[in-house]
């Protein structure tokens, strides 16, 4: 899928404006004072091409499986709360999922817990889903899906984090080896020994987040894409705590190689390391990979580190009075910082131009950017 193609579905995809958000789907209506009265009911109620529109409020231990396709999920009237307290569903998590073209808007999942210790918030099996502005907090992992290569990811302007505390299984959002996976506005934080993002689909667009470990975070790696594969990371906030547990980044295909296509595209981040004894920016494990490094700012910690047939330019070490406020996480260049129209083109990689259109805005979404002013290395243009 070419680069625009992709764009056009994304943002398609983020305003419900695809065919089976049309508004002549079959609607049914859940909350308290609705004949449908619990989330459970409306999944056994369902069928494929329905809209269900849930009213605002907490459903606790109201856990449910969704096995239908084209089916959209909104929140109507503020948030929808879903809490485990102890509920699952087939020892998976809050949601299981498994139909094609999936929607859930507006829904916070907390309390996910299994007795096998990786209970999520959402656990997709099968299908395709797109999440928007739904949070993740306390869970045992936020998000986790199936080895299944037909699974297609979106997830635009979402929260994960806190992750309860685990054994290192607990990640705030762990893809399997699936087809696609695509995030974008959406916040990462407060780790505990798993990773923040982890993984092993075959192509990955991570575009205009913050993967910020935060005060009192306990992450592993920021990002780690275990296969290897195809990976776009442009435009994030990368930011490694003082209480990390792991010394790397970012790590790409340290659990093997399973794809035949192996890429890593790292363009305009910035790239914070607040580890007392410095960290490691990068790990790639693949010999093969094609690695381009191009636009990114490193705050703290060492040099970036390269082998020698990877690409780079324009990768800048910033010092943290460069910024606006970087002691607040706002590592926006400041007005008349010499960094400002320093990136370079970086070409085009993984079916993107690696120029950012977008940047993250706090605490989830984006902003759009024009090119108004010359490109400057890092995450933020404005």
């Amino acid at each position: 899928m070419s680069g625009a193609r992709w764009l056009r579905r994304h943002l398609l995809l983020a305003a419900g404006a695809l065919p089976w958000a049309a508004g002549a789907a079959p609607v049914l209506r859940v909350g308290p004072t609705r004949p449908i009265k619990s989330l459970a009911a409306a999944a056994r109620q369902a069928r494929d091409g329905d809209v269900i529109e849930v009213d605002a409020g907490d459903y606790t231990a109201d856990v449910a499986a969704w096995p239908q396709h084209d089916l959209t999920l909104r929140a109507v009237g503020g948030r929808v709360r879903v809490i485990g307290a102890g509920a699952h569903v087939q020892g998976k998590g809050l949601f299981v999922t498994s139909g094609r073209r999936q929607r859930i808007e507006g829904f916070d999942f907390s309390g996910a817990t299994v007795p096998e210790r990786n209970g999520a918030g959402i656990r997709l099996e099968a299908g395709s889903l797109t999440l928007v502005d739904c949070t993740f907090k306390d869970n045992q992992n936020g998000l986790l899906s199936a080895n299944e290569g037909s699974i297609e990811l979106d997830i635009i302007d979402c929260d994960f984090g806190p992750i309860l505390p685990g054994e290192g299984r607990t990640h705030n959002l762990y893809v399997g080896a699936i087809k696609r996976l695509a995030v974008s506005g959406s916040w990462f934080h407060h780790g505990f020994k798993g990773h923040l993002l982890k993984s092993r689909a075959a192509l990955n667009h991570i575009l205009y987040n913050r993967l910020t470990d935060e005060i009192g975070g306990r992450a592993s790696y920021e990002l780690e894409f275990a296969n290897g594969g195809v990976a776009v990371v442009m435009g994030n906030l990368i930011a490694q705590s003082s209480t990390t547990e792991n010394p790397h980044v970012i790590s790409f295909g340290a659990e093997g190689a399973t794809w035949e296509k192996q890429a890593l595209y790292l363009v305009n981040n910035t790239l914070v390391d607040q580890r007392p004894s410095g960290g490691i920016w990068l790990r790639v494990s693949p010999p093969q990979a094609e690695v381009v490094l191009a636009n990114n700012l490193l705050v703290g910690g060492p040099k970036l580190a390269a082998d020698g047939h990877w690409v780079r330019r324009a990768n800048l070490e910033a010092d943290w009075d460069e910024f606006v406020l970087a002691a607040r996480d706002d590592f926006r260049l400041k007005p008349g910082s010499s960094l400002r129209g320093k990136a370079q083109p970086a070409g085009e990689g993984g079916g993107l131009k690696l120029t950012p259109t977008r940047e993250y805005r706090h605490p989830r979404g984006t902003l759009p950017w024009d090119g108004s002013a010359p490109l400057s290395p890092g995450a933020f243009q404005r």
